[in-house]
């Protein structure tokens, strides 16, 4: 019998970091040595007091059941209070609030819930693929990738988006560019989708990747006309855990819970309990947690090794603010980059990755030590 995939399936195009750990696994074959720079996946542990939390939860019968597609009330309690005493926000943990398993999963399903066929999504080009591939292909919509511009910070301009567009997609502290924004330029996109019946939806999940003293703000401070969606995996380490949230609007996040109730049954309970316990950490506004604060201080070392080591090379590199991200200019195609650097077992992103208008970039995450990092620079030196 032949099986054949659907033709949305078949409209979309292979995940990028698929392919990358597929190229990853044939080099490793071959007996390279890889430095992998590709994947955003924090290679800092879990603190020790969410991991005990989870192994005392997990014993308990109780925690062993379904949980509830929305989240558990403790949680979203728990959230409830971070947005008070992280961002001065005050949000309704029964309406306001929902659980995911992790950010990704609320992103795609929020289009589920409210975009219907033919309709136009706004996605940021550069920008995580979900936005313009999975949450467009699978609704049947349109999607207009809407260029970033260096020259004005990689700041998505809402006067290039088109009007009447039924969702709109917006993440700062951004990836891959590692842009950041203010509350002054939340309340103008939010404004803007309120004017022209677009649903804003706020990728926040490297709000507490920040340096230099920046502290990145939740779009909720510009008022609730939209739905933002956060993580545990950056801030917490806690990748594998897939563990997130959405809030905002009542109604957005209605949207999202009735989707989920269809689709999951919530992440396990004693996960979330776990998640307290991070969230918990938070003590006082405008302040990280001094476990937060001594993993901020080692991907900034290694944000500052790595960037000005690549400008010794000769690239263009703005040094970021915030997310473990790395935006160079290579002066050359972004695939080409990218090969070259794998010859000398490199990993680094393709701009292209993440959309059509930003080929000549790449993105370094930096996930592995300094020691590696001069390493990988060392390498990438005998190319240049």
């Amino acid at each position: 019998m032949n099986y054949e995939f659907s033709e949305r399936l078949q409209k979309l195009p292979p995940y990028l970091f698929v392919r990358i750990e597929q190229m990853i696994a044939e080099k490793r074959k071959q007996g390279v040595d890889i430095i992998d720079f590709g994947i955003g996946d924090p290679d800092l542990p879990t603190p020790q007091p969410i991991v005990d939390t989870l192994c005392q939860e997990a014993g308990r019968p109780g925690n062993q059941n379904y949980s509830s597609s929305q989240g558990e009330k403790s949680l979203r309690d728990a959230i409830a209070k971070w947005y008070g005493v992280r961002f001065g926000v005050e949000v309704d943990p029964d309406t306001e609030v929902c659980v995911t398993l992790g950010s990704k999963e609320a992103i795609f399903n929020i289009s589920q819930a409210f975009v219907n066929c033919g309709e136009t999504i706004v996605a940021p080009s550069p920008g995580y693929p979900v936005y313009s591939g999975a949450s467009t292909l699978f609704n049947e919509a349109k999607c207009v990738q809407v260029p970033l511009q260096e020259k004005k910070g990689w700041l998505l301009d809402v006067d290039d988006c088109p009007k009447g567009a039924k969702m709109l997609y917006a993440n700062y502290p951004n990836n891959p560019t590692g842009a950041t924004c203010d509350v002054a330029y939340l309340k103008k996109v939010q404004d803007w989708c309120r004017d022209n019946n677009t649903i804003f939806c706020y990728d926040n999940a490297y709000s507490e990747m920040c340096f230099d003293g920046y502290m990145a703000p939740s779009a909720l401070q510009a008022g609730k006309d939209c739905i933002e969606f956060g993580s545990f995996s950056k801030t917490f380490n806690m990748t594998g855990w897939r563990l997130g949230y959405a809030v905002g609007n009542k109604d957005l996040i209605a949207g999202l819970k009735k989707c989920k109730g269809q689709i999951d049954s919530g992440a396990p309970i004693f996960v979330q309990k776990a998640g307290i316990t991070g969230l918990e950490l938070y003590k006082e506004s405008g302040k990280l947690p001094e476990i937060i604060q001594r993993n901020m201080e080692v991907y900034s070392e290694r944000r500052s090794v790595l960037v000005e080591g690549l400008r010794k090379l000769g690239l263009e590199v703005v040094m970021p603010k915030a997310t473990f991200y790395v935006w160079a200019k290579t002066g050359m195609g972004s695939a080409e980059f990218a090969e070259k650097m794998l010859d000398v077992g490199v990993v680094c992103t393709p701009g292209t990755g993440f959309g059509p208008t930003v080929d000549g970039f790449v993105r370094f995450a930096v996930t592995k030590p300094v020691d590696r990092i001069r390493e990988a620079l060392t390498r990438m030196e005998k190319l240049f």
